[in-house]
Formats: structure tokens, sequence, C-alpha cells
């Protein structure tokens, strides 16, 4: 198959081409790289900063436009998967839906369908933007509430969504959210990690734990609390935890400062782990954060839960650090089983396959 891959999350769609191209398949990545995660791809569509920012990628994005032709797939990580205008991106779907075989919608991320169905629905007990009934008032989530609802991105993503030809999904909440609106078009597949080469158990008995903090997203996504949760035990215990903290570094940096470690704080209202989660997984450290017995159920797995799951409170981060400290015999165990479950789920290769027995029937009709 002939494959684009539009636009670019955390790693997702580089991580899938990379899989798809050992099977066989004709991969383009065309993305901004994540802004300043700065991810690989084939054809950088980075917006330049200032007013003629747009003007340019658009330009670029025109010239580039005969090239997106003739595809047998086109997937889309988001319905703004271009760093322009919601009424501007409209027409480039529509001119890669007439030109290609088959379009899919990422259900990635941020997009109408999860704001709208998380603040009026509410089928999750916590997310980014309700607590129970209760929605969430800080900036970020009202920020993402005014941008999707009412809005010519509101209109983009229901247009995409109600014309592509599929569209698949990373996380159990993401699904949720897509499975209400389209119970036939919507599909799970968990997100692609490549698999890193074995490493020997090295815990030391000092606990090092590692945060990623997006310094424009902490409130939304947590780990202000976590960060304060982890900073109050590493006080408490000083000879038995080790804080690393990384602040809104590229991708090679966040690598290099989370190796090493036995933990990973990510993604405290969240049912299912994230990229940064699984990466962090598949090397051995032990994830404390999302890990729901939704997700597990999703993904038909009985019997490894590596994942120490948290609910959305400072209490009880602060409660899974101290059961980690109280029970070192219980770490390497974990460990082995984290890189275990992300081998039986995630592995870039068998999450290929899954893309591809999704694509083959669209492409045969």
């Amino acid at each position: 198959m002939k494959i684009l891959l539009l636009g670019e999350y955390s790693n997702v769609h580089a991580t899938l081409a990379r899989g798809l191209r050992a099977l066989g398949h004709e991969v383009t990545v065309a993305s901004n790289g994540d802004f300043w995660k700065n991810y690989p791809r084939d054809i950088d569509l980075t917006r330049r900063p200032g007013k003629w920012g747009g003007v340019v990628l658009a330009a670029k994005v025109c010239a580039q436009l005969p090239q997106w032709r003739g595809y047998d797939i086109i997937q889309l990580i988001n319905p703004m998967f271009l760093e322009l205008r919601a009424e501007n991106i409209r027409p480039i779907y529509d001119y890669l839906r007439r030109n290609n075989r088959r379009v899919i919608l990422g259900g990635f991320g941020m997009d109408w369908y999860w704001v709208h169905t998380c603040i009026e629905d509410k089928p999750l007990r916590y997310s980014d933007f309700n607590i129970g009934d209760q929605l969430r008032d800080n900036p970020e989530a009202l920020t993402e509430r005014k941008d999707w609802i009412g809005t010519a991105k509101e209109a983009l993503n229901k247009h995409i969504a109600t014309s592509c030809d599929a569209i698949v999904t990373g996380l159990y909440e993401y699904w949720v959210c897509y499975q209400k609106a389209f119970p036939q078009k919507a599909t799970y597949i968990p997100y692609p990690i490549e698999m890193p080469q074995p490493r020997e158990d090295d815990f030391s008995g000092q606990l090092r734990v590692f945060i990623g903090i997006n310094t424009t997203r902490s409130a939304y996504k947590g780990t202000d609390i976590m960060l304060s949760a982890a900073e109050e035990v590493a006080a408490r215990h000083p000879d038995k935890m080790d804080l690393r903290v990384a602040r809104s570094v590229p991708f090679e940096e966040y690598q290099r400062m989370m190796d090493g470690s036995d933990v990973i704080l990510d993604q405290l209202y969240s049912y299912t782990p994230s990229m940064n989660s699984l990466l962090a997984m598949s090397k051995g450290i032990i994830c404390v954060g999302g890990g729901e017995p939704e997700h597990y159920d999703l993904l038909g797995e009985h019997e490894l839960r590596p994942i120490i799951n948290v609910t959305p409170s400072r209490e009880s981060v602060v409660e899974a650090l101290e059961w980690l400290i109280a029970h070192p015999e219980r770490i390497p165990q974990l460990k082995r089983d984290s890189i275990a479950y992300i081998r039986k789920h995630h592995d870039s290769l068998t999450v290929a396959k899954r893309y591809e027995t999704l694509y083959a029937p669209l492409i045969a009709l």
C-alpha cells in the first residue's frame, strides 16, 4: 500500500510509519514534528513564527498537493492536521478526499468529539474536562472548550468525521467518544512503540522517579499535582527516592533524561497510559498514572496489569509512591511486567499489522 500519514502527535505517526515500512508498505510522514518535540518526518510542515507563517505554510502545502495524490490511504492525526485555520484546512481535506482512495481520521487527542462528549455526556468518571458531574475550570480546559465548541474547528471535525472512511482511536477514552458517535466507523488500535534492546534490571534500592512537564499544559494534564506529590514523598524519604524533572524538552533529550528511571509519573486524568508512559514502560519503567480496568478490558488483557493506577488527586499519587517505597521487592517484577505488556500490545510491528487489517478491506471496496 501507498500511505501518507499527515500530522504528528507524540511520535504516533513516525513510529507507525516504521512499522508499516517493515511490512513492505510505502509510507510518507508529513508533519511539524509535534512542535518543540521535533519527532522525525519525511516532509517538514513546521509553521514559521510571525504573521506570515501561515501564508508560507499554506503555500508550501499547496505546492505539495499534486504529490499528495494517488495514495491508497491518507491518515490524518487530527482534524487540525495542519497549523492553519480550520476554514483553510477544509478545502485541503476535500482535495485529499477526491484524489486518494481512502481517508482515515485519527482520534488521538484534542478535538470536538472529545471536548463535547466529556462536557455533555460525561461517559468517564474523570477526564481532561470533568471530575464526575463537575466541569473542570482550569484555564487550559476553558480555552479548549472555547476553541472547539461552536467554532470552525467543530464544523471541520464534524465534516471530516462524517465523510471519512474510518476513524481510528488510540486511547480508551477517545474510543468511548467516537464509538458513541460512529459505532460502525470507529475502531481502537493501541499506540505503536518500538521495543528497545533488552537490558538487565538495574534497580538500585533507591526509587528513581521521572516526570516530564509541558509547562504550557501542566495543570490541564495534572503534572502540577503529580510533581507536588512527588516532591512531598521525596522530601520525606530523601535516601529512598530520587526525583528527576524534564520541562518542555525535545524528544531526544526527554528520552535521555528518562533512561535509568524506575518510575514515570504521567496523565493524572487519563484512563490509559500515553505515548510517553508506553515508551517508558518499554524500557522497564513503571507507570504511575492512567491504568483503569476499562482500558485493560478493551485490550482483552486480564493478567498483565503493571500500571499503578491513580485517581485524580494528590493523595492518590502520594499513596502510590509510598507503596512503591514500602515494597521494593515488587519493583523488579513490575518492571518486567511493564516490558511484557508493551511487547504484547504495543510493539510497532504488531500494531502496524492491526493497521493493515483496518486498511486492507477499505481499499478493496
